[in-house]
């Protein structure tokens, strides 16, 4: 249980939170501004905040946990997530800020989509909406679990107790200063991170002795050993790897591409993210080494380790800020997750099939009333303290990678692709994902998002090349690529 000190310095925190969610919405005034913070985030907040809502609780608790059980072996999916980082941020950033400002100033996935491919009948927004509501639900879901588990180890609150107090948290400041706040408080919520992520190993370096060192067995040192002191194998490799391939469909990380100021910050906030990135995921392997080293006798949770290093390490007064560096993990994602889902409700149902004349302080109180509603849903899938995080932000990844990824990256750079073959990219993807999780042994042993990527950019090319209906549609494409700044 925590110190009088780390829930001093814990409540702190949480306040101050507060305090930029009130300062963020005297700066709301509209709908672009509530989702998009009116496209006129800065390079570093963009890095930064996508960087955070990206990584979630799963740096800090799921990441050093891997590396605590598998030692090595975890360098291949840090190396995958930094892959999919660069590419991210090389291939979709730019085009998709220009892309989506110049297709009706589109501000969700959805209502981009349809623009691009002229969405007469209204099936190709719907889908995509419905897709990524039911895959945040989910990821959201998973978020506020582990946030109370956090709450449960660190302060001894019941389980119920601690998802709520999480969940109101994270509520309170997304639905009052929506898009600016979570921005601005994902920039404080990721240097607190990225200290966490620089302090526990390094501090752990002082604890470490020689009669510690026979705890590292050997296999932990070989990367291409698994957990189990089996070989690690092809299958196994291409899937840490492949994890790498989610980005380009992550609609939370997405959000900020369309946000950020101007095409021409995104080289600088490119290099401000890869930093981030590649410091965050090696403090994260690097921390549950240590964990081996230090912690006596092992741990029967390994998602705990980073919580058990922290509170053997430092200073309450000091665990309490590293420990707030846990929740800001969790919260980062799950407020991210919020607004966009909010967002896609407002801007993809409410005001398209509902109410089509709504005016601007309409339309943001429609928001803030769906991030209610949709918090209310992810905090009932939590309460049960048996939910497995890992597996449900693993499914919501790979679903949203496979379902969204091909058909954004076709969309920006492919100007014969169609209406058609859009939705079968989508659903061929999206179903795959579905369909192949349900399956194990062999070949379905390969994490879902390779063969559901693989299928969408199949049914993609197929279903576009039969369609007569690209003429128009390049036409367009090549007016809007001239609006692309050069590198």
């Amino acid at each position: 249980m925590a110190s009088n000190a780390s829930t001093l310095t814990f409540a702190l925190y949480l306040i101050l939170l507060l305090g930029i969610g009130w300062y963020a919405y005297r700066r709301t005034q509209n709908l672009s501004d509530f989702i998009l913070g009116g496209r006129r985030l800065s390079s570093g907040v963009a890095a930064l905040s996508a960087s955070a809502s990206d990584m979630s609780g799963w740096l800090l608790l799921g990441l050093p946990g891997f590396a605590y059980a598998v030692g090595l072996n975890a360098l291949w999916m840090a190396g995958g997530l930094l892959l999919g980082t660069w590419l991210n941020w090389t291939l979709m950033a730019k085009r998709l800020r220009v892309f989506s400002e110049a297709y009706g100033d589109a501000l969700t996935l959805p209502e981009y989509l349809a623009n691009r491919f002229q969405d007469q009948k209204g099936w190709l927004r719907a889908i995509s909406a419905l897709f990524i509501l039911f895959f945040f639900l989910l990821y959201t879901a998973s978020g506020l679990a582990a946030g109370g588990k956090l709450f449960e180890s660190v302060f001894d609150l019941p389980y119920s107790s601690a998802v709520a107090l999480g969940a109101l948290t994270i509520l309170l400041y997304t639905t009052v200063g929506g898009f600016l706040a979570v921005s601005w408080t994902d920039v404080l919520q990721g240097l607190l991170m990225l200290l966490a992520l620089l302090a526990v190993p390094l501090y752990a370096v002082l604890w470490i002795d020689g009669d510690s060192l026979h705890r590292l067995r050997p296999e932990l040192l070989n990367p291409l050993i698994a957990g189990d002191g089996k070989p690690l194998g092809f299958l196994g490799i291409v899937s840490l790897l492949a994890w790498g391939l989610g980005y380009f469909g992550q609609p939370h990380i997405l959000a900020r591409f369309q946000a950020i100021e101007g095409s021409e910050s995104v080289a600088r906030a490119r290099r401000i993210a890869l930093l981030w990135v590649g410091l965050g995921l090696a403090g994260a392997v690097l921390a549950g080494l240590a964990g081996v080293l230090i912690i006596d006798p092992p741990l029967a949770q390994r998602e705990r380790v980073f919580i058990v290093l922290i509170q053997l390490l430092f200073h309450p007064l000091i665990a309490g800020v590293l420990l707030a560096a846990i929740l800001s993990a969790i919260m980062s994602t799950a407020d991210s997750q919020l607004l966009i889902a909010s967002a896609i409700f407002t801007e993809d149902f409410y005001r398209t099939f509902l109410r089509r004349r709504a005016g601007p302080e309409e339309l943001v109180a429609a928001g803030r009333l769906s991030v209610v509603s949709l918090a209310g849903l992810a905090f009932l899938m939590a309460l049960d303290p048996n939910t497995s995080v890992l597996d449900l932000v693993g499914y919501a990844w790979a679903g949203f990678g496979a379902a969204f990824g091909p058909v954004l990256l076709f969309s920006l750079y492919w100007p014969r692709m169609t209406y058609r073959g859009a939705l079968a990219g989508i659903l061929s993807g999206g179903l795959t994902v579905v369909l192949w999780k349900q399956l194990a042994g062999g070949i379905f042993d390969l994490y879902e998002i390779i063969p559901g990527f693989l299928i969408a950019m199949l049914a993609i090319l197929v279903v576009s090349e039969f369609d007569r209906e690209s003429e128009a549609l390049s036409v367009e494409f090549d007016r809007v690529t001239l609006r692309l700044p050069p590198d």
